[in-house]
C-alpha cells in the first residue's frame, strides 16, 4: 500500500534517465523532467518500466524529481511558476487542484491529450491545464475478523462513530501532515457542514479518537487488520483491501478487511504542463502518454489507485476486493481552497491543543 502523507520532505532528485535513446534531431532534448510527490515509486517497478516505453518510442528520456508530499509539492511550484524546476508535474488532487490552478503552475498543453476522460474528472479543470491521471477513495477500513470475534455491529456511518460503542477503535491521521487525514476532515464537513462538523470532532476526542501524524503510522501501527495494535477501525483507502490480499505472506484469496462505504471521500491526481517548461512540445508528449493505456494498466498495482482511462482493465483482485461507492462525497475545489487553512487550524485546537 501506498502512503500519501504531507509530512513537509526535501526535494530529491532521482535522476533516473529512463532510456537511452539518443534525441531523435537536435530540437528534441536529451531529457524532461517529470516532478512527482514522494509516493512516486523507484525506477524498479512496472510503472517506471512504462515511461522507459515512452522513451523508447520518442527519444525523449525521462528524468524523475521527487519533489517531496503533495503541499511541499504544489508550494515549491508555484514559489518556481514561469521558470520550473521540470516540465511535467503529477500528483496534485482535487483537494489542492485549485490553489494549482489560480497560482499559475500549470500552462496549455501544446496538444491536447487523445484519451477520452470521464467529464466527471475533466470538468474539475474545466481550462483544460490540467488532466485527470488517476481517482481513488478515502474510506474508514475495519478488520473483518476483529468485529465477528467481538460480537459488535460494524459501523455504517461517520455519525455512527462517536458512539460510545466504538469508543476507542478509530485511529485517523491529522489533516495538516496527511492527505487521508484531510479528505476524512473533509467527509465530515461534507456530512455535518459548517454548524456542525467541530462538534463531530468534539465528539470523535471524547469517544477516544487517536490520531497519527502519517497513514503508515496509523495502518501498520495501530490497525489490527494489518497486524497493528488495538484499533479495528481506521482511516484509509478504497484499494487498501486488495493490497492486503496482493501482498499477504502466506497467501490467501479473501480480503481481511473492508470499508464503510457511507465515509468515502474522492480523491482525483492530476497532471499538467509546468508554466514556462522550455520544452512544451515534449512535455505534451509525456502528458498524454500519462492518461495513455500503456502507463494506465500499471497505475493500479504500483500506487493502489484507479487509473482515470475507462478503455483500461484493472486487476482482478481490484475487481474482487476493492470499494468504489456509486456516490462518493467531494467538497468543491474552491470552497476547499478558500477554507483549508482555517479549517485545518480550527481541527488542530479543538482536537490536539
Amino acid at each position: 500500500m501506498t502512503p500519501r502523507t504531507l509530512a513537509p520532505g526535501l526535494a530529491v532528485l532521482a535522476a533516473i534517465s529512463l532510456a537511452a535513446a539518443s534525441c531523435s534531431s537536435d530540437d528534441t532534448p536529451d531529457a524532461i523532467t517529470l516532478v512527482a510527490y514522494d509516493s512516486f515509486p523507484d525506477a524498479d517497478t512496472s510503472l517506471n518500466e512504462a515511461l522507459a516505453a515512452f522513451s523508447a518510442d520518442t527519444g525523449i528520456a525521462v528524468e524523475i524529481l521527487i519533489a517531496g508530499d503533495t503541499g511541499t509539492m504544489l508550494s515549491k511550484a508555484a514559489l518556481t511558476a514561469g521558470n520550473p524546476e521540470g516540465d511535467v508535474m503529477f500528483g496534485i488532487d482535487n483537494t489542492f487542484l485549485s490553489r494549482a490552478l489560480n497560482e499559475g503552475v500549470f500552462e496549455a498543453a501544446a496538444t491536447p491529450v487523445t484519451a477520452d476522460l470521464p467529464e466527471a474528472f475533466t470538468q474539475l479543470a474545466p481550462d483544460g491545464l490540467a488532466v485527470p491521471v488517476d481517482f481513488g477513495d478515502v474510506c474508514i477500513n475495519y478488520d473483518i475478523a476483529w468485529f465477528a470475534d467481538a460480537g459488535i455491529a460494524v459501523p455504517s456511518s461517520l455519525a455512527d462513530l462517536i458512539d460510545p460503542t466504538y469508543a476507542n477503535l478509530l485511529a485517523v491521521q491529522n489533516p495538516a501532515t496527511s492527505s487521508p487525514g484531510l479528505a476524512f476532515l473533509l467527509a465530515s464537513i461534507d456530512e455535518f457542514g459548517d454548524d456542525g462538523w467541530q462538534d463531530y470532532w468534539a465528539a470523535l476526542r471524547d469517544n477516544g479518537v487517536q490520531v497519527l501524524d502519517g497513514w503508515t503510522e496509523a495502518y501498520y501501527g495501530s490497525f489490527t487488520g494489518a497486524g497493528g495494535s488495538d484499533r479495528p477501525l481506521v482511516v484509509s483507502y478504497g484499494s487498501s483491501p486488495p493490497a492486503e490480499v496482493i501482498f499477504a505472506e502466506p497467501a490467501r484469496d479473501d480480503a481481511p478487511t473492508t470499508v464503510i462505504e457511507s465515509t468515502c471521500f474522492r480523491q482525483v491526481e492530476f497532471a499538467g504542463v509546468l508554466a514556462g517548461t522550455e520544452h512544451p512540445d515534449e512535455a505534451a508528449q509525456l502528458l498524454d502518454f500519462l492518461v495513455g493505456e500503456t502507463f494506465q494498466a500499471e497505475l493500479a498495482l504500483n500506487l493502489f489507485v484507479y487509473p482515470s482511462n475507462p478503455a483500461v482493465d484493472l486487476p482482478q483482485e481490484f475487481i474482487d476486493f476493492a470499494v468504489v461507492p456509486e456516490s462518493s462525497r467531494s467538497i468543491d475545489a474552491n470552497r476547499i481552497d478558500a477554507n483549508r487553512s482555517d479549517w485545518i487550524d480550527a481541527w488542530t485546537t479543538l482536537v490536539l491543543d
